[in-house]
């Protein structure tokens, strides 16, 4: 899933910086805008370490192998807070492991962040669906969503790229057959990490509720948060 250096032409790697840098600024206003931007670092730096760690956990899919990403997971519990975190994340991973590149970061950043965001606004659909079933079922079924559309769509977004970029030297035919199967190699890993997303948001519904928690609302203003009785001495 990650994409090292030398893979993507200048432009597009390039192109990936032009589009991360402005979702990783919107990113940072939203969590600016909460009531208390410091209440979701401590879980961000843990689930940050976790991104980090997955990558070295790889699943055999014959014939390839794929591995753990959790981005899905990680817009679930996080929000808006998952983009830098994967940014973050990815950053440790090129410098640290060798783990993708400097030169496609923003690439990776956005190829895996903007899924994540989505798949937060996906986990949003609990609150509609705890009104037809039981708030239970809504928390796992909406989590399974989120955790299968962040690495589905990662997915899909990096097929795209690397079949679009194919140098002109290479054999297509036999590159883009290669770059199907690891593609699909990556469907049971989608259900994977929806299930694993499903069963970590229900063991924090019984556990920690105030992990799954939405914060992002608009600052109060202080008129807002004065009392009527207060309201009237002003």
């Amino acid at each position: 899933m990650h994409i090292p250096d030398g893979i993507l032409p200048a432009q597009v790697c390039a192109a990936g910086y032009a589009i991360a840098t402005p979702v990783a600024w919107y990113s940072l206003r939203k969590i600016n805008r909460q009531p208390d931007p410091t209440v979701g670092i401590p879980k961000a730096a843990l689930l940050t370490a976790t991104f980090f760690v997955a990558s070295s956990i790889h699943i055999p899919v014959p014939p390839v192998s794929v591995h753990l990403v959790l981005n899905g997971l990680l817009g679930a519990i996080l929000g808006y807070y998952a983009f830098p975190a994967i940014l973050i994340g990815l950053f440790f991973q090129a410098v640290i492991i060798g783990h993708g590149g400097l030169t496609t970061l923003g690439v990776d950043a956005a190829m895996m962040g903007i899924p994540a965001i989505l798949a937060y606004q996906v986990f949003r659909l609990r609150h509609p669906l705890a009104k037809r079933f039981n708030r239970r079922f809504a928390d796992g079924m909406a989590g399974f969503l989120a955790g299968m559309v962040g690495l589905g769509l990662a997915a899909v977004i990096f097929m795209t790229l690397i079949i679009t970029t194919l140098p002109p030297g290479l054999d297509a035919a036999t590159e883009k057959s290669a770059i199907y199967g690891l593609s699909l190699a990556h469907v049971p890993l989608a259900v994977l990490e929806g299930a694993f997303t499903a069963m970590l948001v229900l063991f924090f519904q019984r556990v920690k509720p105030e992990l799954l928690e939405d914060h992002w609302q608009k600052k109060p203003s202080k008129a807002s948060d004065l009392t009527t009785e207060q309201a009237e001495r002003v």
